[in-house]
């Protein structure tokens, strides 16, 4: 078998010589406004008619679960891309990118069929008040039937990323922003308030936003990408494209469920414990989210470096740098951890003046030291698992410690023992930092390596 060198397929834009910094900063402004989009919507609606905030908050949680099928296919394409791209294998890369956006348009139609047949029932389910049900109801269907945006905006950015060019999957969403917000004004308070449409010019105002985010991208897709989306590359259909797509994706989406759901029974178990206790979640959770977005920012460039690396063969560059950023990423997120903490009396009291909740905060943001310890690791070392390759291990390993550690013993300590919030946080930061010491371990022992899916398809 051939082994390719990094040395040897390094050129002035090669992704490899990129330094991570220069690739995770675009991500992390990326993040960041994804994250303010639907805040944006929350903010500008809430001076308009609470009720309406209610009824989209509750909608973009159903859509939010659906959507997470997309990232069966757009969290595997990542990883393929950067691997052929580091295999300097070229020639097959619009057979891939035609796959990956065909399954998931085929896929956002199923989703935005089972929108339109059942956004009510639902909703329902969800007991969405009776005063909410109409206008979430309307947003749903009306958002669902543009969610073919949602799955190629998510493909594109995976693409664009694994190609290097995170800068322009930060301006797509900075656009998209600006959009929705104009949108919104238009609707909400323009020449476009006559109608009244509410939460439903909102759900309006998100599609075109995401319309022109879509066009921009195809654009930037030929334009510069150079990729092309055509049915010609999939006559014969290509099986075995698809196969290693699923294989890398179906494991990362099951984590992305399983997490999501071990998080609704976290709060549905702090549910009752209490005000105060919900609160001082809430709250604890905003501060906790800058140092949780600089983490999964360093470990996505990371991702794409030990993509194309691993690609080329070099496993001992992809090995050398994920403990370099590492290092940088734990001294960080450890450092801003202990800033959170040390301020959390002052900055919980910007939220409330509750000294109950102030008084819990601090306890908290003192636990969630340890608990950005162990969740950099596993942000970090899980991403460069996955990009090698090495999928199944961390999906199962964190399937099993999510619902033992993070819910089980969360439920043990905070409900049974009477250690309340406490209890809960101590749960979660014990999963993370089992979970952390667990992946660290086997990256340094190396068992990631040779599971490329270049060296599958040479194999093959």
């Amino acid at each position: 078998m051939p082994k390719f060198s990094a040395k040897q397929i390094k050129t002035p834009d090669s992704v490899i010589e990129k330094s991570v910094f220069h690739l995770a900063w675009p991500i992390f402004v990326q993040i960041l406004l994804g994250m303010s989009l639907g805040y944006v919507d929350t903010i500008m609606l809430s001076n308009y008619n609470e009720t309406a905030v209610g009824a989209i908050g509750n909608a973009n949680s159903v859509l939010g679960f659906l959507t997470l099928a997309f990232t069966i296919i757009s969290s595997a394409t990542g990883i393929v891309v950067s691997q052929y791209l580091g295999a300097g294998k070229k020639d097959r890369m619009n057979t891939i990118y035609t796959v990956a956006l065909s399954f998931n348009l085929v896929l956002s139609v199923i989703i935005s069929l089972v929108v339109f047949l059942f956004s009510r029932s639902l909703l329902s389910v969800m007991q969405v008040p009776g005063n909410m049900l109409d206008e979430a109801d309307v947003y749903m269907k009306i958002v669902g039937g543009t969610i073919f945006t949602h799955a190629m905006i998510g493909s594109l950015s995976q693409i664009f990323n694994s190609n290097g060019k995170t800068f322009f999957g930060m301006i797509i969403s900075f656009g998209m922003n600006i959009f929705n917000i104009i949108g919104n004004y238009l609707f909400l308070y323009g020449p476009l308030s006559s109608f009244g449409l509410g939460a439903s010019g909102a759900a309006v105002s998100t599609c075109i936003s995401r319309i022109i985010t879509t066009v921009l991208a195809v654009v930037y897709f030929y334009a510069v990408i150079n990729g092309r989306f055509s049915i010609k590359y999939l006559k014969p259909f290509p099986f075995d494209v698809l196969k290693g797509l699923l294989k890398l994706g179906i494991p990362t989406a099951g984590e992305n469920i399983s997490y999501n759901l071990s998080q609704l029974f976290i709060t549905a178990m702090v549910n009752t414990m209490g005000i105060v206790a919900i609160n001082t979640k809430i709250f604890a959770n905003m501060l906790s989210m800058f140092t949780y977005m600089i983490a999964l920012a360093a470990a996505s460039a990371t991702q794409i470096i030990v993509g194309h690396s691993v690609g080329a063969g070099d496993y001992d560059f992809a090995y050398k740098r994920v403990l370099k950023t590492l290092r940088f990423g734990l001294i960080i997120s450890i450092s801003v951890a202990i800033a959170n903490w040390l301020l959390s009396p002052l900055t919980f009291h910007l939220f409330t003046k509750d000294s109950s909740v102030i008084k819990l905060g601090t306890i908290i943001m003192f636990i969630a030291v340890a608990l950005e310890l162990g969740r950099t690791t596993n942000l970090v070392v899980i991403n460069s698992m996955k990009a090698s390759g090495d999928v199944k291990f961390p999906t199962v390993l964190a399937m099993f410690s999510m619902w033992l550690l993070s819910v089980g013993l969360a439920f043990v300590l905070g409900v049974c023992f009477n250690m309340g919030l406490v209890g809960v946080w101590i749960g979660m930061a014990a999963d993370e930092i089992f979970r952390g010491i667990i992946v660290l371990i086997r990256w340094i022992k190396g068992s990631w390596r040779g599971k490329s899916v270049v060296l599958d398809e040479a194999a093959a």
